[in-house]
């Protein structure tokens, strides 16, 4: 554990002349603002850094907006971004005055997430560990005007670029769905993501492993070790400003989207957690693949809940692209084992008790991953809390079921529309021990229908080509 007085000798020994200020908004951006390293003191942990709060998006309003940022010591790094030597600390967000963590702050909701589990007396830490998938472009263009719109995404590894004139074109193009995993030079991206693992790894992100993803144009995905709920979501933040600012370096672009390409497959974030109690792992069992009963209820409870969880860990309109059947997406709500194609997998990889889990793989990377780790981990709770069976796994590729059999496997929701429908009804369980608030969730699900209808009501360009001759 990190100190105040140790983050200070940390900046005198990198010699740091700024300090910058790093938190999440509430869609999962991270903000910052800086200072001259004179202003880190040891009181500044203690007593917060003002700001104004009121143009992050979903926070205060202008009458109320002073807000305070208090650093956490632990996530200390020289921010390896800068020109000038600078040190990062990522905060949380508390209200003036009374030093409450503020309620729509998702670092608050995550933090209040774990005193929420050791409070129910079932476990004492939740462990965390997503697989965060992404596109590396060459180049990105888009515009949405009244009258025309556009995006156009372009790739050296792109399929469609067999033909194109490079001086010379020497024919190594990734053809949809077999990115996994040519060696180079049909993988163009390893340097690049060897430099992000190594970044990651000077920053306190333990990496398992990089590789080149399913589709074509340099789809990537780098697993970071699993770590508490907290810890694991400062990591992710950590892992797309290393990602997204290395492939700027290069001159290229990092992509979080879910589903950037038509015909190809999406990126999710396939995300595996259990629970653990004083040092031990609690889902490990001699029940179905070997897992204990708390983790088939725990199974149960992110089942019944799926649906509204799709609002959370699937937040945008395009998730819903990804979310289709065809292209590996987990659209089945069904548990099994090492089934790829069920929603909930259980790996086999070891038998250590240690490492028996679930992988949870609706998820996608647009999730702010505090609120997408929380309200998992409130669902799987309420799972076990309520003794909620899983129903029988399904051991069978999902995909190729006759459909008299397919019909009986429920889905996520379709849309992003139908997925805050299911929230509005759904949601009791998010609000024990005050870990999400009635107020977020409403300011949530406001916001989101704005998204959905912003695009409901735009001309598509495919719209053209099926009916401007009607």
């Amino acid at each position: 554990m990190s100190t105040p007085k140790s983050v200070i000798e940390l900046a005198k020994k990198n010699g740091a002349k700024m300090m910058d200020i790093k938190f999440v908004d509430t869609f999962g951006t991270w903000q910052h603002f800086s200072c001259p390293i004179r202003e880190l003191t040891e009181e500044i942990f203690s007593d917060g850094i003002g700001f104004d709060g009121s143009s992050i998006r979903g926070w205060k309003s202008i009458e109320a907006s002073d807000m305070l940022a208090m650093p956490d010591p632990d996530t200390a790094f020289m921010d390896p971004f800068c020109a000038e030597p600078t040190l990062s600390l990522t905060c949380s967000i508390a209200e003036t005055g009374t030093k409450e963590l503020y309620t729509r702050d998702p670092r608050a909701m995550a933090q209040r997430a774990e005193k929420y589990l050791v409070s129910t007396g079932l476990a004492d830490t939740a462990v965390f560990g997503p697989e965060a998938e992404f596109f590396v472009f060459d180049n990105v263009q888009f515009d949405s005007k009244s009258n025309g719109t556009f995006y156009s995404l372009d790739s050296n590894e792109g399929i469609w670029n067999t033909g194109r004139d490079e001086m010379p074109n020497l024919g190594y193009k990734i053809r949809h769905k077999e990115g996994y995993f040519p060696v180079p030079p049909a993988d163009t991206q390893q340097d690049i993501r060897s430099e992000m693992v190594l970044l990651m790894e000077q920053l306190g992100v333990e990496v398992e492993k990089q590789h080149h993803e399913v589709a074509t144009s340099g789809q990537a995905e780098i697993d970071y070790r699993f770590t508490t709920l907290v810890k694991c979501a400062d990591a992710m933040m950590v892992y797309k400003y290393v990602i997204k600012n290395v492939a700027r370096k290069h001159g290229k672009t990092a992509c979080f989207m879910p589903k950037p390409l038509f015909g190809d497959n999406g990126s999710g974030m396939h995300t595996h957690m259990s629970l653990w109690k004083k040092g031990k792992p609690l889902f490990a069992g001699n029940e179905y693949a070997g897992l204990s009963q708390m983790a088939l209820y725990y199974i149960g409870g992110l089942l019944k809940h799926a649906r509204a969880l799709c609002a959370i860990c699937n937040p945008t309109t395009n998730s819903y692209k990804r979310l289709v059947p065809g292209y590996e997406a987990p659209v089945n709500l069904a548990y099994s084992s090492r089934n790829r194609s069920a929603a909930i997998r259980i790996p086999t990889y070891s038998q250590s008790p240690k490492a028996k889990r679930l992988e949870y793989r609706p998820p996608d990377p647009a999730a702010n991953p505090y609120l997408a780790f929380s309200a998992l981990m409130m669902a799987g709770v309420d799972g076990v809390l309520n003794k909620i069976e899983p129903g029988e796994p399904l051991d069978k590729n999902i995909y190729e079921l006759p459909p008299e059999e397919l019909k009986k496997v429920p889905n996520v929701a379709g849309s992003l529309d139908e997925a805050l429908n299911c929230l509005e009804k759904d949601h009791e369980f998010l609000l024990k021990g005050d870990v999400f608030t009635s107020d977020f969730l409403d300011m949530w699900i406001a916001t989101k229908r704005k998204e959905h209808d912003a695009l409901r009501l735009r001309p598509h360009p495919y719209e053209f080509f099926l009916y401007y001759d009607v």
